[in-house]
């Protein structure tokens, strides 16, 4: 027997049932037998908020690990779990053309340092806690904001200069430093994007906002140019990134130990499906630094 949870209209707990295993499947699907789920905010709101865009019934999820052809030997399935979906959006914001547009990162230029800066809000997120692993491979310098008991969590990540986002003044000393020198850009990797608009607004450049939330209409004060970090391309999540991300560097990278698994992921204590409704409960309460991860046993 094959089980899912589903998630029959916004607003409710999903709900466990059968799901048929498909016979037959297209030349790019594949079929995984899960060993481990790792939640996201988007997760939480496709459960909580009825989107547009969103049919529902729908299976919830967008991070799993399970039997597949090839692994790192040294990576569990719940450290692979914390991985697709936060590096996914991570390096679409920052290398796809329509968000920032950087370079790609590679193992050969992660030591060479371009003396551009690049900041992103909310470092020890999910996202954050990729994007300045990535922003350090791209070879720029990175200013991130997070709260105090994280610095040190961010620093270890590659994070050249640390603001707490809960200073009163936290915005203007940001926009000081970054206007020291040369920024190329800002990724909003947590919460709502109004920080990273103010400091695009005061900054002395002209500066980019990628986020990961909705930019609600008049967010973004007036010259400062601010986006959602969305999929395109049809069927195919993030496809003009993901081919350099997980086919590129990111094998590289692990193989060779540059990069960290963050966050670290946190399992629930309730395994199997029934998890991932106590995952998702513990998500919308608030994390930081860690990843929330239900396992099938």
């Amino acid at each position: 027997m094959n089980r899912s949870l589903w998630q029959d209209e916004a607003g409710v707990p999903g709900v466990i049932r059968e799901s048929p295993i498909p016979s037959q499947i297209a030349d790019e699907e594949i079929v995984v037998k899960v060993h481990a789920w790792a939640m996201n905010p988007a997760d939480a709101m496709v459960q909580d908020i009825p989107l547009p865009f969103i049919t529902y019934p729908l299976i919830l999820g967008e991070d799993i690990t399970g039997t597949v052809e090839s692994i790192p030997d040294s990576m569990s399935f719940t450290d692979a779990s914390v991985f697709p979906l936060c590096i996914a959006t991570a390096a679409h914001g920052l290398f796809s053309k329509d968000y920032l547009g950087l370079p790609f990162p590679t193992t050969s230029t992660a030591s060479n340092s371009t003396g551009k800066y690049i900041l992103i809000w909310g470092g020890s997120s999910g996202v954050g806690s990729n994007a300045i692993q990535l922003c350090k491979a791209a070879g720029f310098e990175v200013i991130t904001s997070c709260s105090a008991r994280n610095a040190e969590y961010v620093k270890g990540l590659g994070a050249d200069k640390v603001f707490y986002y809960t200073d009163a003044d936290a915005i203007d000393q940001v926009v000081a430093e970054l206007d020291k020198s040369e920024c190329v850009g800002i990724l909003q990797a947590a919460g709502e994007p109004g920080p990273s608009c103010q400091v695009a607004h005061r900054s002395k450049q002209t500066l980019r906002v990628a986020a990961t939330n909705p930019v609600p209409e008049g967010a973004a004060p007036e010259g400062v140019e601010a986006n959602m970090i969305f999929a395109s391309g049809g069927a195919v999540i993030y496809h003009e990134t993901n081919p350099a991300t997980f086919a590129g560097y990111l094998p590289e990278a692990l193989a060779e130990g540059t990069y960290q698994v963050a966050p670290a992921p946190e399992v629930v204590s309730t395994k199997g499906l029934e998890g991932i409704q106590e995952a998702l409960d513990l998500l919308k309460k608030g994390v930081s630094a860690r990843k929330l991860v239900a396992v099938v046993n």
